[in-house]
């Protein structure tokens, strides 16, 4: 879908300022022109549907319906499975947890979609079958939709909301506001337009800033940090490799198609399946580009609430591959 990004990160890197392949700069380079022009790319496109939906649904009937007491937690599987379906990254993830919270969503399940999100998409069970099979990846797909869900509701629980920001807040306020504008005088498409176009500058001028740093540390984090670096510390022979392997994770940043190839040089090479995958688990959902970019929407609290849950999931489901695996 974007191969026309990475052409034009080619050209620009490769052919008009002469780097090579391979050096450090031109990869970090060619990773930061490519994820910015698609995440903002997503990001405008996000933000101005999820505004055009926001703005003739209430916010109270979605929210109602995603808090009815009756669905005994399958509003976070829904969540879950509605993260499999959508090819975003953990960054790209963000614009979306942004439209959810402003749709009046409950956030355990706007949590549950952030998590299962960047783990499981098509792409990457695609991928998962060519290189493991199609038991693993069935074993794979589960894991992550159970892990979204399970985290999901635990987060719920928690009852976080007051640990938002107050930009989050104060759009929260103005979405509700417009919702009851749009209610009261009937707008057409045309006549909601100008009110959706503003609110998209808004948001766009609030996160655009968190997403260049984002992904400027991701690229430098792609292109500076040496192959090898992590199976060293992740032999068959150390108990404590699922955990290492997870927190290791944490400082780079990939897609679930862009880490795979390694997770299967690290089965390769006699990593358990389950500290590789929890490897994976953690690049994917867990990354510091991510924690940059959820500072615009959530205290460093809720962030470290957030990455301790899913850390802790992500390593139980590393230790069960292990045993069952």
């Amino acid at each position: 879908m974007f191969d026309w990004i990475q052409n034009i990160a080619d050209w620009f890197v490769f052919d008009l300022l002469h780097l090579k392949k391979g050096q450090h700069l031109a990869e970090a380079l060619n990773f930061f022109i490519y994820d910015t022009t698609k995440i903002l790319l997503l990001l405008f496109v996000i933000i101005f549907l999820m505004g055009i939906i926001n703005s003739y649904f209430p916010i109270d009937k979605v929210r109602n319906f995603l808090s009815r007491n009756k669905l005994y937690g399958f509003e976070y599987l829904m969540a879950s499975l509605f993260g499999v379906v959508t090819p975003f990254c953990s960054c790209s993830s963000v614009p979306l947890f942004i439209g959810f919270v402003k749709g009046g969503i409950p956030l355990g399940v706007t949590f549950a979609f952030l998590v299962t999100s960047p783990l499981v998409n098509e792409v990457a069970i695609g991928l998962f079958i060519g290189l493991f099979g199609v038991k693993m990846t069935v074993i794979y797909v589960v894991s992550g939709v159970l892990l979204g869900t399970i985290s999901g509701a635990i987060l719920q629980k928690l009852k976080l909301e007051r640990y938002l920001t107050p930009w989050v807040k104060q759009v929260l306020a103005n979405a509700q506001k417009e919702q009851d504008a749009f209610i009261a005088e009937k707008q057409t498409f045309k006549q909601r337009l100008p009110i959706i176009w503003n609110e998209v500058l808004n948001i766009l001028k609030g996160v655009v800033p968190y997403v260049i740093v984002g992904i400027a540390i991701g690229g430098l984090m792609h292109g500076y940090i040496p192959e090898g670096f992590f199976e060293h510390y992740m032999s068959k022979d150390n108990l404590f490799a699922v955990p290492l392997a997870t927190i290791l994770a944490v400082p780079t940043y990939s897609n679930a198609s862009g880490i795979l190839p390694v997770v299967q040089v690290l089965v390769t090479k006699g990593i358990p399946i389950g500290t590789a995958i929890a490897f994976m688990m953690g690049v994917v959902g867990l990354s510091l580009p991510e924690a940059m970019l959820l500072k615009k929407v959530m205290t460093f609290k809720l962030i470290g609430i957030f990455f301790g849950v899913v850390t802790i999931c992500i390593i139980i489901s590393g230790y069960l591959f292990n045993l069952i695996l």
